[in-house]
């Protein structure tokens, strides 16, 4: 009885052992696993909350993309012609598109501005010089931003195609007497001599010399030399029809096509040019002079068919009048 109960107390005391042993290690187990869901929660809620981020970010990219997908629309739209009232219309349809906008134009002058005080104004500068005004009425609050950003396309537009009109004035003016340079001349002289050879249509060139223009020049210097080549072209402009043209040639030369104009008729307009320039005074400074001119003329088909021959032809005629004293008419 004694060796049983020996062994009774031996096995009670083993589960005892064993029970808090188990105890420790499920305490141990759930604890463990405790701070592993803790962790999991706390990087699901990590990875839940960059992924809100992300789902904003991409909510944000996607507006932005489509905004620049449409300044990108209205731009190559705008840039598709350079004339300004298209470029107007085109963008006014496109702001219509994004925006509400009550009124919108586009102002040449600042006066204009008196009539729409209430208005969002954006002014057209290039080269520090105020060109236009682009006014809008009507816009809420929230979207004058967006406004800005759109009427940026426009005013780009209309600043490229004023920009595109100066570079074309630069390349086909004479900068110091304003009338053709020499290239844009030859070339319009070409185009005018086919015409009139497929409507069988006379054609005079008329070239034109400054009488004594080295004496002036140096005289008075270049600057005065310049002064009377801008008055002695303003005299010939003024007195020729407006389907002629006139032109640069070189230094103080100028050459005409009096377009559809028989020999009769190119003497008769040429003495008028003679005589328009020896009655002008011209007033350079503090200095009053008479200039005079010389004059040279020939007619397509009788004295040449080609734009070479005639000025050739002329440029003879010219020097015959230089031969002959100056301040004359002379025709081939």
């Amino acid at each position: 009885m004694l060796h049983l109960a020996v062994h009774i107390t031996l096995l009670l005391l083993l589960l005892v052992f064993l029970y808090f042993v188990l105890k420790k290690t499920l305490s141990d187990w759930f604890s463990n696993t405790e701070r592993k869901c803790l962790k999991l929660t706390d990087e699901f809620n990590r990875l839940f909350s960059e992924t809100e981020e992300l789902k904003a970010d991409n909510a944000r990219i996607d507006y932005d993309t489509s905004e620049m997908v449409a300044l990108y629309d209205i731009t190559r739209d705008i840039c598709r012609t350079l004339d300004e009232d298209k470029i107007f219309s085109i963008f006014r349809m496109s702001l219509e598109r994004f925006l509400k906008v009550s009124d919108c134009r586009f102002l040449k002058s600042e006066l204009e501005l008196t009539k729409f005080r209430d208005y969002t104004v954006l002014p057209l500068t290039i080269h520090k010089n105020t060109l236009g005004y682009l006014v809008a009425g009507g816009i809420d609050i929230k979207d004058i931003e967006e406004f800005n950003i759109l009427a940026q396309q426009f005013l780009f537009g209309i600043k490229r195609a004023l920009l595109y009109k100066e570079v074309q004035e630069t390349a086909i003016t004479d900068s110091l007497t304003q009338v053709c340079s020499r290239r844009y001349f030859m070339e319009r002289l070409t185009e005018e001599l086919l015409r009139s050879g497929k409507f069988k249509l006379h054609l005079s060139f008329v070239m034109i010399d400054v009488d004594n223009f080295k004496n002036f020049n140096d005289q008075y210097g270049h600057l005065v030399g310049d002064a009377i080549l801008r008055e002695v072209a303003r005299a010939v402009k003024e007195t020729i029809r407006s389907m002629d043209f006139i032109g640069r040639y070189g230094g103080e030369e100028l050459c005409i096509v009096l377009a559809e104009t028989d020999k009769a008729q190119a003497l008769l307009a040429a003495e008028r040019i003679r005589q328009a320039v020896e009655g002008r005074s011209v007033r350079v400074y503090d200095e009053v002079m008479k200039v005079t001119v010389s004059v040279g003329i020939s007619t397509y088909p009788e004295d040449a068919k080609s734009d070479k021959s005639l000025i050739e032809k002329a440029d003879k005629a010219l020097y015959q009048a230089k031969l002959s004293g100056k301040n004359k008419v002379c025709a081939a």
